[in-house]
């Protein structure tokens, strides 16, 4: 029979007591801080330069949808007389609907005269201000954006007479 050998473990020594630590003063701790006002200022400015851009693309669905409007208003008034009007009245609703100034909408109708079968192109320009800044307004001459529409008049639209370019 064997006997198992235990062998002692060494005991450890505590730590030997530590010395304190010089820690650096809190000189300098305020450096860094003129970097907060400059970064809220990148972002301020980020926020209205997106804020812009998308003033543009708003503005760019509107007109294209006041051109839109003007077209089918043109093609189904089956009236030349009253053709133009109705458009520039459908143009403007849909700018106002989309919170526009419907004073600053350019509708021009271009095409042949009013028959069956013509095609005809509205385009609708509106001018956005180049920087609009809350509470104080709009600056800069700003960007025109403009929205194209061709419709054809209802080939059996009444009351437009006999004349056609249906080709029949």
């Amino acid at each position: 029979m064997t006997t198992a050998v235990h062998r002692r473990c060494p005991r450890r020594l505590p730590h030997p007591p530590r010395l304190p630590v010089e820690r650096p003063g809190e000189r300098g701790v305020v450096g860094g801080l003129e970097v907060l006002p400059f970064g809220v200022l990148i972002f301020v400015s980020f926020a209205l330069v997106i804020a812009n851009a998308w003033a543009v693309i708003d503005a760019k669905l509107t007109v294209e949808a006041a051109a839109r409007e003007a077209g089918r208003a043109y093609v189904e008034a089956h009236d030349p007389a009253l053709a133009s009007n109705s458009a520039m009245d459908a143009a403007r609703q849909a700018a106002e609907a989309a919170g526009r100034d419907p004073a600053r909408l350019t509708i021009v109708t271009s095409g042949s005269e009013y028959l069956r079968c013509s095609v005809v192109e509205h385009t609708a320009t509106y001018q956005v201000a180049a920087l609009t800044i809350p509470f104080l307004g709009s600056f800069g001459d700003g960007v025109t954006v403009t929205g194209r529409h061709r419709s054809v008049v209802d080939p059996f639209a009444s009351g437009v007479g006999r004349r056609n370019l249906c080709g029949y």
